[in-house]
C-alpha cells in the first residue's frame, strides 16, 4: 500500500507540484489538499493519512496570519500522521521553535523536491528531518539564543503589512486611530514573537512571506 499524504500550502501551484512529484511512482497517493488552516483541520478530520506536508504561511483558523497555532495542537497530538513544514522562512529561531514544538521535519522550499522523499525515508525511520538550507540557517543559531515560534496577532499582522508597503509608524497609527507608541509596541512585539532582533531580519521575513 503506497503512503497517503495531505498536502496545505496557500499556492496551487506548489501543491500540483509537489503532488506530482510525490505520485510520480506509486510509492504515494496524495489522499487530500488544502489552500488554508481551515481546509487542512477538514481534511485531518475526514480523511486517514501518514504524512501532512505543510505550510506556516497560510490564513489562520480565526484571523491568525499563519497556521502554527493549529500545527502546534496537532504536534501535541499522541496519536497523529508525521507532520513535515514546507517554507520559505528561514530564521534559524523559528526553525528551531518548529522543531521544539514536535514537527517531525523541516523542508525550505528552495530546495529540491528531493528533499520531500529524503524527508519521508528519514521521519519513517524514526528521525527528524531538516532539508540542506534548513541545517544551514539552523547552525548559525547560537546556543545562548532560544527558540521561538509565535503568533502574530491581526492587528501585528496588520501593522507589518502596512509597514512594508512603505508607511511609517505615525502613518500607520493615523491609519488606526492610536498612537504611535501603540503602534511601535505592536511592531516590536510582532518582531519578538518571530525571533526578529533587526530592521534587517524585519525585511528580511517580509520577502521571504510575500509582503516585499
Amino acid at each position: 500500500m503506497p503512503l497517503r499524504a495531505i498536502i496545505a500550502d496557500d499556492h496551487p501551484i506548489v501543491v500540483k507540484g509537489i503532488k506530482s512529484y510525490l505520485e510520480r511512482d506509486g510509492a504515494v497517493e496524495v489522499v487530500a489538499t488544502a489552500h488554508d488552516t481551515q481546509e487542512l483541520a477538514e481534511a485531518l478530520d475526514s480523511t486517514a493519512c501518514d504524512f501532512v506536508f505543510s505550510d506556516i504561511g497560510m490564513q489562520g483558523m480565526e484571523g491568525e496570519s499563519s497556521s502554527i497555532t493549529f500545527l502546534r495542537r496537532f504536534s501535541s497530538r499522541v496519536e497523529r500522521p508525521r507532520l513535515v513544514v514546507i517554507t520559505m522562512l528561514s530564521q534559524a529561531r523559528m526553525l528551531a521553535g518548529l522543531l521544539r514544538m514536535g514537527v517531525d521535519g523541516v523542508v525550505d522550499k528552495r530546495d529540491g523536491l528531493e528533499s520531500l522523499e529524503t524527508a519521508i525515508a528519514a521521519i519513517s525511520a524514526g528521525r527528524r528531518f531538516a532539508s540542506p538550507l534548513a541545517i544551514d540557517a539552523l547552525s548559525s543559531l547560537p546556543e545562548t539564543m532560544p527558540a521561538c515560534v509565535g503568533v502574530l496577532s491581526r492587528r501585528e499582522w496588520e501593522v507589518f503589512r502596512l509597514y512594508a508597503s512603505g508607511m511609517v509608524v505615525h502613518e500607520i497609527a493615523s491609519r488606526f486611530g492610536r498612537s504611535s507608541k501603540t503602534i511601535a509596541t505592536q511592531k516590536r512585539s510582532g518582531m519578538r514573537k518571530l525571533g526578529l532582533s533587526s530592521e534587517a531580519d524585519l525585511v528580511e521575513y517580509f520577502r521571504q512571506v510575500g509582503l516585499v
